[in-house]
């Protein structure tokens, strides 16, 4: 009778620091499903891990990084996707790529987040986080945003950060992510004259550097040449355009900055710290868009399309 008094105490006093915007004031906090469990902004939650199996797995010994959404979150993203609960609930294999999505191997406390840089979670893919003024803001798959609205909720298997928006995983690779914004138009049918569209579909990851329309407007002009003229000369296309395509995923936070970076052309380039090109001709481009995140890799937008050595 003693050991269950106390152990009901405990819950108490854990779910009252959770609420207060602690970190958890108890010596021996519950599980991190326990500790949801414990807490009336997780309601949604616990029905969701409940739903989709994983209750056992987030009760095991872990430890765990759970970016764990509130029941705000859960109803915006009900209105986003045009679903109701029982509808999410009922889709098993969304509803668990979305919840292991949120789920990253370690215990990680908001002040060992690594800024900037690729945070790979359980599901697979990757998001980020930035610090924005006071705020911890997340950059999911598909380049929405969430705000860690409470961060180290202890449990005895890991940690918790609360989020105000549920992440998704990216459903776009670069081809497709380049497809949907129009300022790439010139780019996709750059890279589709080129037969680039499989190479850059596959699975990677690739970092490209990509020149919007108006930067390829410029470069007509410079090499006095006609869209159609340029599209036709595949060999040179081809040059230029694995000339803006890194191997591997290299956000901003982890751009070299002054050290030659090589390309899948061969040939390389430098990015000086105000963040501009300089190409092997020495004509320069600016990067005026970071870290638009794909399935397969990132993109950084330039203000003009970089040529390698003639």
């Amino acid at each position: 009778m003693l050991n269950w008094i106390k152990g009901l105490l405990g819950v108490f006093v854990l779910a009252a620091a959770a609420g207060c915007g602690g970190s958890g004031g108890d010596d021996h906090p519950g599980n991190i499903v326990e500790v949801a469990q414990g807490d009336s902004r997780f309601t949604i939650l616990v029905e969701a891990v409940q739903a989709a199996g994983l209750a056992d797995t987030l009760s095991a010994p872990g430890p765990f990084t759970v970016f764990a959404p509130t029941n705000d979150a859960f109803a915006a993203l009900l209105g986003e996707l045009g679903v109701t609960k029982d509808q999410l609930l009922g889709n098993k294999p969304l509803l668990t790529a979305v919840l292991k999505y949120h789920v990253v191997t370690g215990a990680v406390p908001s002040s060992a987040v690594p800024l900037g840089k690729p945070i790979r979670p359980v599901e697979g893919g990757f998001f980020k986080v930035d610090k924005q003024g006071s705020d911890l803001v997340i950059t999911d798959g598909r380049n929405r945003t969430s705000t860690i609205v409470q961060t180290d909720v202890e449990a005895s298997n890991g940690v918790i950060h609360a989020v105000n928006k549920v992440l998704l995983p990216a459903d776009k690779n670069i081809v497709q992510t380049a497809q949907a914004n129009a300022d790439f138009s010139l780019l996709v049918e750059a890279v589709s004259a080129a037969g680039l569209a499989d190479t850059l579909s596959g699975p990677g990851p690739f970092t490209v550097f990509a020149p919007t329309n108006a930067a390829f407007a410029a470069l007509l002009g410079e090499l006095g040449v006609t869209k159609e003229q340029l599209l036709a000369d595949t060999a040179l296309l081809t040059q230029v355009l694995t000339y803006h395509v890194v191997p591997g995923l290299v956000l901003k936070a982890e751009v070299p900055v002054g050290t030659p970076i090589k390309t899948v052309q061969g040939g390389t380039f430098a990015v000086t710290p105000a963040l501009a090109i300089t190409d092997q001709r020495g004509r320069q481009a600016g990067i005026v868009a970071t870290d638009v995140l794909a399935s397969n890799g990132v993109i950084h937008v330039l203000d003009k399309v970089i040529l390698p050595a003639p």
